[in-house]
């Protein structure tokens, strides 16, 4: 298979994996009526325009979006671990900051006693963080 094919399929299994995280996080709050807290809602806003970019981009092959939609993953990484932190670890729940009306140390879900909502944010964000790269790095050896 050559890099640009590869470079498709990619793009096209980011913004599949963007789209079912959102997709889940609506099925939460909108069907399970759970009310998102505040690291919730940084985790949505960041995930909720990858599906579109991602979406534009794999119909447009356009690997020049890694640039501009990486940040977007990684920052919201980063929220995913710190508030799966908050939720876990007694340290950081004991020194988090006020998260609003619901707090960030509930629990909807603990699956297995460790996948939490936050869990499964990161898990998206990881995975398309990782095929980004991943393009990126094909996209350079196609060089485009």
């Amino acid at each position: 298979m050559d890099h640009s094919k590869k470079i498709e399929n990619l793009l096209l299994a980011s913004a599949i994996i963007a789209l079912v995280a959102s997709l889940g996080s609506l099925y939460f709050s909108e069907v399970l009526l759970y009310v998102p807290c505040e690291l919730c809602w940084y985790q949505r806003i960041l995930m909720y325009p990858l599906v579109i970019l991602l979406g534009i981009a794999a119909v447009k092959k356009d690997a020049g979006i890694v640039t501009y939609v990486l940040p977007l993953s990684i920052i919201g990484g980063s929220i995913s671990i710190y508030h799966y932190l908050v939720q876990k670890v007694a340290f950081f729940s004991e020194n988090s900051v006020s998260c609003g009306v619901v707090p960030c140390t509930g629990q909807y879900i603990n699956w297995l006693g460790f996948i939490t909502i936050p869990f499964l944010a990161l898990i998206g964000f990881t995975s398309i963080t990782v095929i980004l790269f991943y393009v990126k790095k094909l996209s350079k050896k196609a060089g485009n």
